[in-house]
């Protein structure tokens, strides 16, 4: 209704200066109304765009309000909290609310909204681990410490989470509710790793098991100060360099809508060898406030069904715009400016279990590789030196790697995971995907043909739908492109009919299957878009002999 309102007082006041033209007759008095009547149209529609796109974004209430407390700006938060599309739920609305008169130094307030809060579902340990630059406070009020006494808490309040997975090792991300001494223990061999938690890292450990078998199932615990909180296990990758059977799913889009967390379970279902988070894996957009930051994440690392998947199921991320800075934002090729960069780069390394994050400390960033079997995974970071005046999206860098990545590959499949897609046209007039840096993508595409390269596809995420695309080369195999990016998300976006376009759907929730068969005469892999509940949506088969030059 609001819009509709708008979009006519848009028309009243566009009618109002034509009525306003006719009056007048000297032809010089006409034309000069004219051009301000069409000036003052053309703004009203532009500032109308940007009111719809704005109004049309992924976001939930409860991310909203903390959003707003970040920035002590408390007036319009129960506004915000009732806003209902998508709506986080009551337990997160208390949760808040909770935050908020922390925020205020109203403490017996605080109080109220926390048992409230637990009342309606939110795990007690959400009310120790944080945010703490809040919660501290909380902490130290006689009414909360005598409720948490009375209260069972679990010493692991985040995690296990899988990643960093090879042929012969494994490693397990977790965060403890306090400074701990850990243990993760591989039953099948004995082996026992140890790590301290501590605040430099937000309570977080990153431990690594090494000397395993090739495509072996492995059971292990974790321990935190002497007590056994967790039991899961994970399966190794095969030989790496030889062809085998496997999975990997992909998705990006995962806002936080509790009745679609079920997605995760849907995903565990199919039992993938690895997944791969593309972008957008919780929606922060306020860079400068870690405060936000830590309430995305950890609410998402507090969901039962994200921690079954994420305990057994290797785990691979990348960054997009809502979880790296705003939308679509373009924060130039500098390392540290803006001076937020960083501070986001760590906090995304103390929440995944990547083998490496861009080239470190000199060059941070979320770009990296990894093998399961015969095929090459190649992450890319799209955000971080994303320069529209220099025409670059990955920075001198990142591309030179990736330009080395591909040339040293003996790999029967390259995977380039982009953030942002590259088919051309896919979001029709912006430079947020690949066709704002189309001299970029034409270096990279003309660089697997020179150097021959074959076995290349793409994958991407951002649009939130699930796409399949191809990009004719006349000097080369075509490029196919599988997009998928509507996790959990509650915004969608319409299919575009663009050149290229094999098949979309964007219905309901879902992610993309990629099921390897690599020791077949002709290699292949089947693609499977797969929905919320777990039904195979479309598929399609793609071979290796459709990826390679002609003789």
């Amino acid at each position: 209704m609001e819009r509709r309102k708008f979009g006519l007082s848009v028309t009243r006041v566009y009618c109002r200066e034509i009525k306003l033209i006719r009056a007048v007759k000297p032809l010089a008095v006409v034309l000069t109304s004219l051009w301000i009547a069409g000036l003052r149209f053309l703004a009203v529609t532009i500032v109308l765009a940007g009111f719809l796109r704005e109004a049309g974004a992924q976001h939930d209430g409860a991310r909203d309000a903390v959003q707003q407390i970040a920035l002590e700006r408390f007036g319009k938060i129960d506004q915000i909290l009732e806003n209902k599309k998508p709506f986080a739920g009551e337990s997160e609305a208390a949760f808040v609310k909770m935050l908020q008169a922390l925020a205020e130094n109203d403490i017996d307030t605080a109080m109220s909204h926390a048992r409230h809060a637990v009342d309606l579902g939110i795990p007690v340990e959400r009310l120790l681990v944080g945010p703490r630059e809040l919660l501290g406070q909380l902490h130290q009020h006689p009414a909360f410490t005598d409720w948490m006494q009375q209260t069972e808490q679990s010493s692991l309040v985040h995690g296990p989470m899988v990643g960093s997975m090879t042929d012969h090792s494994a490693s397990v991300w977790l965060r403890t509710l306090n400074d701990a001494k850990v243990v993760l223990t591989c039953l099948e061999t004995g082996q026992k790793v140890t790590a301290q938690t501590d605040q430099n890292r937000d309570w977080t450990a990153v431990l690594s098991f090494d000397g395993l078998k090739s495509d072996q199932q492995y059971q292990y615990t974790v321990e935190v100060d002497g007590k056994i909180c967790a039991k899961s296990k994970f399966k190794t990758f095969c030989d790496q360099g030889k062809g085998g059977k496997f999975s990997v799913g992909f998705g990006g889009g995962a806002g936080f809508v509790p009745e679609w967390e079920k997605m995760w379970q849907t995903v565990l279902s199919r039992q993938p060898n690895a997944f791969l988070m593309m972008g957008d894996n919780v929606y922060i957009d306020q860079p400068e406030h870690s405060l936000t930051q830590r309430y995305c994440y950890y609410r998402r690392q507090s969901r039962p069904e994200w921690r079954e998947l994420i305990s057994q199921t290797p785990m691979y991320s990348i960054w997009d715009d809502h979880d790296f800075g705003t939308n679509d934002c373009v924060p130039g090729p500098e390392i540290d400016h803006p001076p937020w960069k960083r501070s986001v780069w760590e906090v995304f390394q103390q929440n995944w279990v990547n083998p490496s994050y861009g080239g470190g400390a000199e060059n941070p960033g979320c770009w990296y590789e990894f093998h399961v079997g015969d095929v090459h995974f190649i992450m890319l970071d799209g955000r971080y030196y994303r320069d529209l005046k220099g025409g670059s999206m990955l920075g001198p860098v990142q591309k030179k790697w990736l330009l080395q990545t591909l040339q040293r590959s003996q790999a029967t499949f390259k995977v380039i995971a982009s953030p942002v897609p590259f088919t051309a046209g896919i979001k029709k007039g912006s430079r947020d995907p690949w066709d704002g840096f189309p001299e970029e993508r034409e270096e990279l595409f003309k660089w697997i043909e020179t150097q021959r390269i074959e076995g290349v596809f793409l994958i991407a995420a951002d649009r939130h739908r699930t796409d399949l695309r191809v990009t004719q080369r006349p000097d080369a195999y075509d490029l196919y492109e599988f997009e998928s990016s509507r996790l959990t998300n509650h915004h969608v976006h319409g299919v575009v009919k663009s050149e290229g376009l094999i098949w979309g759907y964007n219905d309901t929730c879902s992610y993309a299957l990629m099921s390897f068969e690599t020791d077949l005469p002709d290699p292949q892999v089947t693609f499977e878009c797969i929905d919320l509940e777990g039904e195979t949506k479309y598929r399609h088969l793609l071979k290796r002999s459709q990826l390679e030059f002609k003789k």
